[in-house]
């Protein structure tokens, strides 16, 4: 069983964008709840929702595609 080293650096770089989306997600989430009068209150926290939403499926896919470069494609 040969390791995909294209695929598994496809993968490690999906868990470095869901990383990233891990800390900016509730920062701005956490901002638009501290400003709540704000007139850009609901688009600030419908961006930090789906960078959440984002950052969890971006996880998925991610360790998918490493399993999918240790194992091979079925």
């Amino acid at each position: 069983m040969k390791t995909n080293k294209e695929l598994l650096l496809k993968g490690v770089k999906f868990l470095g964008y869901t990383i990233a989306m891990m800390f900016t997600a509730p920062l701005i989430i956490y901002q638009a709840f501290k400003n709540q009068e704000h007139p850009l209150y609901i688009p600030v926290l419908a961006v930090g929702l789906v960078l959440a939403i984002g950052a969890v499926a971006m996880g998925f896919r991610g360790i998918k595609t490493i399993v999918d470069a240790f194992f091979g494609k079925k």
